[in-house]
Parts: structure tokens; C-alpha cells; sequence
């Protein structure tokens, strides 16, 4: 096996775990956690789970998407600039294109929108734990969050 190819074959192991990690973790957060937050805990609990679990969650969430997107750029540039073999007109390169672009979108909700929010939801939570005042923007960055975050659900759907 060349350099190339063995380098291509270590950037595709990372693409997909990272992969699995970023998405495993997305629908943990809309199909477990989301639903379990509005129903079942008080106030308090809340508080705590969001001061200590979902900053945990959401390195995992923001790296997983960071290191997807990294090594799929990588792969993508390879092909393009390596002689992949590939016309830039074909279908396959038009899937792959079009699957790129919905996850630098997905990445881009990620590290612009949804970890942002959440850095406010999560200091708002520490600020009233800590006998402080509510910040009044942090509903409505937890809805914004939520709504990136559903996006990305959707825009998931055909990638896999």
C-alpha cells in the first residue's frame, strides 16, 4: 500500500467514528435528552444535568463534528487534487459534493449556532445555581440551539 492510499484509509477510519460520535451524539441530544428535559425533571435536576452533562456531551458533540469535517475536507481535497479518477461532473462526485456541502452546514450549525447557545444556556444554569439572576436571552438561545440542532437531525437523514 503507498503513502496516499494508506494515509486516505486512516482519514476514512477517523471520518467515521468522528462521524458516529457527532451523529449518535445529535440524536442523543433530539431524541433522548430533548424530550427527557421538557417532561420529566424539576428545576433543579435540570440545573444540574445541565451544569454537568451537557458540557460533557457537547465536547463530544462539537469535536465529533470538527474532526468530521476536518478529515472529510482532507479526503475531498485528495481526490480532487490527487487524481482520483473522478470527473467533477460525475454523479458520484456531484453525491459526494452535495453531501459535503449538508455537512460543512452541519458543521457550521454546530461550532456557530448551537455551541454558542448552549455556552449561555449553560452559564445561565451556573449563574442561578449559584443564587444569581436569570438571564432572560438564554430561552431564547436554547430554542435557536434547538432548532440548528433539529436542522442538522434532518440534514442528517440522507448522509447516512
Amino acid at each position: 500500500m503507498d503513502t496516499m492510499a494508506l494515509v486516505e484509509t486512516l482519514l476514512r477510519w477517523i471520518h467515521l467514528l468522528a462521524g458516529v460520535t457527532w451523529i449518535g451524539i445529535l440524536y442523543y441530544f433530539n431524541f433522548v435528552q430533548t424530550p427527557f428535559f421538557g417532561t420529566e425533571l424539576g428545576g433543579q435536576a435540570k440545573s444540574a444535568m445541565t451544569r454537568g452533562l451537557v458540557p460533557n456531551a457537547l465536547w463530544w458533540f462539537r469535536w465529533g463534528a470538527m474532526f468530521t469535517f476536518l478529515s472529510g475536507l482532507t479526503i475531498l481535497l485528495m481526490k480532487l487534487f490527487h487524481g482520483a479518477g473522478m470527473p467533477l461532473g460525475s454523479a458520484y462526485m456531484t453525491m459526494i459534493l452535495t453531501g459535503a456541502l449538508m455537512g460543512t452546514l452541519m458543521w457550521a450549525n454546530v461550532w456557530f449556532v448551537i455551541w454558542p447557545a448552549q455556552q449561555v444556556v449553560i452559564a445561565n444554569a451556573e449563574n442561578v445555581a449559584g443564587g444569581g439572576e436569570a438571564d432572560p436571552s438564554a430561552a431564547g438561545r436554547a430554542a435557536r440551539a434547538g432548532l440548528a440542532s433539529r436542522t442538522n437531525t434532518l440534514f442528517s437523514i440522507p448522509m447516512l
